[in-house]
C-alpha cells in the first residue's frame, strides 16, 4: 500500500513537472526523451513525429491573428506625447535592432548552416534579385487583410496591423480597451500551445533522429553556436561601440553590470516584460533620470529586439542556404531592414520572434509550409535561444537608457542599502 502510495505520488510529480512546471525544464525533458526514444525504438519514433507536425500546424493556426492582432493593439494604446526626450534613445534602439540583424547576415555569410527540411512535393520559385524581391514585397503588402491571414502572408499583416493600429489611436477608449482584451485574449491562446511544446518538441527530436539519424544533433548543435555565436558578440562588442559612438566613455562597466544585474534574470524568466522591474530598479540604484527610464524601459522591452532581428535573419539565411536559393549582398540588407522591423513585434509571446520568421522567409519565396518547419527548429533549440535572446534584448535597454541618460562615475549596480 505504502509502495503504491509512494508510486503514485511520484507520477504526479513527474506529470506536474512536465506539464505545469518550468517551460525550460518540460522542453529539455522533450529533447532528453525523444533521443531516447529515437535510440531505443526507431520505429515508435518515427509514429511520434505526428505530436511534432500537430504542434507545427498549431502555430501555423495561430501566428498570423497574434501577429495581427498584438501589432494593432500595441499601436492603438500608444500613449502619445514623451517622444521628444525618448527620440535619441529611440534612435539607439533602432540602431542596435538593425546592427544585430545585420551582423548575423555576417556571420551566417561566413559560417553557411543547413537544416534538415521536407521540401517533397514543394515548388519553390525564389526570387531573382532586389528587384523581384522588391516587387513581391510591394505586392504582399497590398494583399487583402483576410487573404493574408488565411495564406501567412505575414508581411501584408504586419502592414495591415499597422495600419489599424495607427487609425484606432483616434478611436474612443471602448473600442481601445476591446482591441487591448482581444490582444490579451490571443496572447492566453498562444500561450496554451506554447505549453504544448514539449510535447511537440518530443514529436520532432525523435522523428527527426529516427528518419535522418543522430547527425541531426550536429546540426541543431551548429546552428545553436551561430545564433549564441552572434548575440555574444553583439553584446560585447557593438553595443559597446554603439556606446562609446554615444557617450564616449568606456562602455564596458555598464555593458557588464547590466549583463550580471538584468541579463542573468532575464535569461531565467525569458521575458523581456517580467524583467521590467528587474531593469527599473537597476535603473534607480544606477541614478538615472527617473523620467526618461519609466518610460524607456517598458518601450525597450517593446521594440529594442537585437536578439531577435539576430534569431529571425539566422534562421532564414539557414533555411536559404538548405534550400539552394542564391543570397545577394543588397537582399542581405533588406533582410535586415525586414528582420529589424519584424523584430520589435516579436515581444510579449515566448517564442514570438521564432513565430516571424515567415515574415523574413516570404521574402526569398520560400513556402510557409516549408517557414513553419525552420520555426520548428527554433524550437527545439529555444531552451537556450530563446533565453539568450532575452539576456541580450533586456541588458541592451539598461546600457542604451544609460548611454542617453549619462553614464554614472559608479554603476557597480550595488544597492545602497
Amino acid at each position: 500500500m505504502a509502495l503504491e502510495e509512494k508510486r503514485t505520488a511520484g507520477e504526479s510529480t513527474f506529470v506536474e513537472t512536465f506539464f505545469g512546471g518550468n517551460l525550460v525544464l518540460r522542453i529539455a525533458i522533450g529533447i532528453v526523451a525523444g533521443i531516447v526514444l529515437a535510440f531505443a525504438w526507431p520505429d515508435a519514433a518515427k509514429s511520434a513525429m505526428l505530436l511534432g507536425n500537430l504542434f507545427v500546424n498549431a502555430l501555423k493556426a495561430v501566428a498570423p491573428v497574434l501577429v495581427l492582432v498584438l501589432v494593432a493593439s500595441a499601436l492603438a494604446n500608444q500613449k502619445p506625447g514623451h517622444h521628444a526626450q525618448l527620440q535619441p534613445i529611440v534612435v539607439l534602439y533602432l540602431i542596435g535592432t538593425f546592427s544585430a540583424a545585420f551582423l548575423a547576415v555576417l556571420v551566417s555569410f561566413a559560417f553557411p548552416t543547413t537544416l534538415t527540411l521536407n521540401v517533397t512535393d514543394q515548388v519553390l520559385s525564389p526570387p531573382q534579385g532586389i528587384g523581384e524581391v522588391l516587387n513581391n514585397l510591394l505586392f504582399r503588402i497590398v494583399d487583402n487583410p483576410v487573404s493574408a491571414v488565411m495564406n501567412g502572408n505575414f508581411i501584408g499583416i504586419l502592414m495591415w496591423g499597422v495600419a489599424l493600429g495607427l487609425t484606432m489611436r483616434h478611436a474612443n477608449e471602448t473600442s481601445r480597451i476591446m482591441l487591448s482584451d482581444l490582444s490579451h485574449a490571443i496572447t492566453v491562446i498562444v500561450r496554451v500551445v506554447i505549453r504544448l511544446a514539449p510535447i511537440g518538441i518530443f514529436g520532432l527530436v525523435a522523428g527527426n533522429l529516427a528518419e535522418f539519424g543522430f547527425g541531426e544533433l550536429a546540426k541543431y548543435a551548429r546552428i545553436l553556436v551561430v545564433l549564441l555565436s552572434s548575440m555574444l558578440a553583439m553584446a560585447l562588442v557593438v553595443n559597446p561601440l554603439i556606446v562609446y559612438g554615444k557617450t564616449g566613455k568606456n562602455p564596458y562597466r555598464i555593458v557588464f553590470t547590466a549583463l550580471r544585474e538584468s541579463g542573468i534574470t532575464a535569461f531565467f524568466t525569458r521575458s523581456s516584460a517580467a524583467n521590467i522591474p528587474v531593469n527599473m530598479a537597476l535603473c534607480e540604484r544606477l541614478k538615472l533620470d527617473e523620467n526618461t527610464y519609466a518610460v524607456s524601459i517598458p518601450l525597450g522591452a517593446t521594440i529594442n529586439m537585437g536578439g531577435a532581428a539576430i534569431t529571425i535573419t539566422t534562421l532564414t539565411l539557414a533555411a536559404t542556404h538548405t534550400l539552394g536559393i542564391s543570397v545577394d549582398l543588397p537582399t542581405a540588407l533588406l533582410l535586415s531592414v525586414v528582420a529589424a522591423l519584424s523584430a520589435c513585434g516579436a515581444s510579449g509571446v515566448a517564442g514570438g520572434s521564432l513565430l516571424l520568421i515567415p515574415l523574413a522567409c516570404g521574402l526569398f519565396g520560400i513556402p510557409n509550409d516549408i517557414a513553419m518547419q525552420v520555426v520548428a527548429v527554433g524550437f527545439v533549440i529555444s531552451i537556450l535561444q530563446d533565453s539568450a535572446e532575452t539576456a541580450l534584448n533586456s541588458s541592451t535597454d539598461v546600457v542604451f537608457t544609460a548611454a542617453v541618460c549619462g553614464i554614472p562615475d559608479d554603476v557597480s549596480g550595488e544597492s545602497a542599502n
